[in-house]
């Protein structure tokens, strides 16, 4: 039987808006060269997301090293997991990426509107 609860483990709620605070743990999640590589073929994967094992295969990581980044990621609020079966699936938060860009970038061209449009925001494929 499919569980289609996910495990929201992180302590950020979900958010259009990052604080100063949220927006600094997602950057010290990200400030790793494996979790951004993992992160990033979160992103690549869409909503289907990927199992650790598939993670680790396409990254060349080791299982275990995976998994701590992994929990390190999932406590940044960029990732969400749910138990599937007797496995995993870890999927990257589009909503919680873009709250993020958005905050880096809400002042950006000297408080001038940016030629960014909001509806080009991603939403995960």
């Amino acid at each position: 039987m499919e569980s289609t609860n996910r495990v929201m483990a992180h302590p950020i709620p979900a958010a259009t808006v990052f604080t100063e605070a949220q927006a600094i743990r997602a950057l010290q999640a990200l400030a790793q060269r494996q979790r951004l590589r993992a992160f990033r073929a979160l992103v690549v994967a869409g909503p289907e997301g990927m199992t650790p094992g598939a993670l680790a295969e396409s990254l060349s990581l080791a299982p275990s090293g995976l998994s701590f980044h992994l929990k390190e990621l999932t406590h940044a609020g960029l990732v969400d997991v749910e138990p599937r079966g007797r496995h995993l699936i870890y999927r990257s938060r589009y909503s919680e990426m873009n709250a993020l860009i958005a905050y880096l970038t809400e002042h950006c061209c000297q408080g001038q509107p940016c030629t960014l449009d909001a509806a080009q925001d991603c939403t995960g494929c």
